[in-house]
Order: C-alpha cells, then structure tokens, then sequence
C-alpha cells in the first residue's frame, strides 16, 4: 500500500474509532434513538504517524523527504473538524454497533457501561503497528451524544497520539434512502 494511502487509512480509522466508540460487545447499550444522526469530530495529534521500518527501508530519499514535509505541514494546521452523516438502525443499537466484531486483530474492553455512558479500552496490531486507547461516550438524552477518544498509534519507536473529541446529534428518525 503507498504510504500517503496509508497515513491517511491510519487517520481515517482513529476518526471512525470515534464514530463507532460504542462498538462493543456485553456493554449496556446507550440510551439513544435511531435514525439519521450527524457527527462533529475535532481531531488533534502529535508526533509523527508511524511508517514501519520496512517501508522507510524501500523509500527513495526524495519519497521520504516529500512525506516528511507533509506530514510537517499538516501537522502545522492544528486541530482538524470533520462532520458526516450516518444512519443508525435498531439492528445498531441492539448489537452495540458492532464495528469492530470481525477484526481478530482488536481487543476490546469495557471499562464501564450504563445507558448514558460507555468507557472502553481498545488495543489493535496490525503490520507491526500497535494502536492502543480510551474512550468515553456520553448519552446527553436520546438524541445527543458526546464523547473523546485518545489513542496512540505505533510502530517501532515511532509513535502519533491522535485525540477526538465528537459530538452528535439526531437529525431524524427518518435515513435518507440509499441510491
């Protein structure tokens, strides 16, 4: 996989971390309703995003300095906020949002779990790299959810720390359809 492709997969998947924060199995599922819900994630990190050694191993001096600089640049651009749109069905809440029920390389554990408020820990290795976090979500009622989530993600001696902070909110009852 090239490396920008997957720095941004590595991203992409510490911000769904936060969308599907309430994805484990035998915890209480959160007091919320379903239906069309949107999703403000802040995310703030430090460090550099972990390339394994056997990718800086075949990367040309020029690549790295390329990647290097724009991992630099972005990493200057501070907090970044993302919004999406997602539907959350009945078959969701009562699995507890499954989302990481078939990746046999996650751990995952509840810390504690209430119908307002779930905390976790959750560890993953995949290629060498080791993502290890917490999080907490919060039911604010049935129609509003806050959170924060902070892992880090590791390979070798290099290591990033990503932080969210989301909140959502239930647009209605009502998904749009799919097309």
């Amino acid at each position: 996989m090239e490396l920008a492709l997957r720095i941004k997969v590595l991203l992409g998947a510490a911000v769904a971390v936060c969308a599907a924060a309430w994805a484990f199995d035998n915890a209480t599922p959160l007091n919320i309703k379903p239906g069309y819900w949107e999703t403000t994630v802040t995310m703030s990190r430090s460090g550099a995003p972990p390339i394994p050694p056997e990718v800086l191993a075949r990367m040309p001096a020029e690549q790295r300095a390329r990647i290097e600089e724009r991992m630099k640049a972005s990493a200057a651009q501070g907090p970044q906020t993302h919004v999406t749109k997602h539907c959350v069905t009945k078959e969701d809440l009562a699995k507890s949002f499954g989302a990481f029920d078939d990746n046999p390389n996650c751990k995952r554990t509840i810390l504690a779990s209430s119908a307002r408020s779930l905390d976790f820990k959750l560890e993953c290795t995949n290629q060498g790299m080791v993502t290890s976090g917490t999080g907490h979500v919060e039911a604010i009622d049935s129609e509003h959810t806050s959170g924060k989530v902070k892992m880090s993600v590791g390979a070798g001696a290099q290591t990033m720390t990503v932080e969210n902070t989301f909140s959502s909110k239930l647009l209605g009852e009502a998904c749009p359809e799919k097309k």
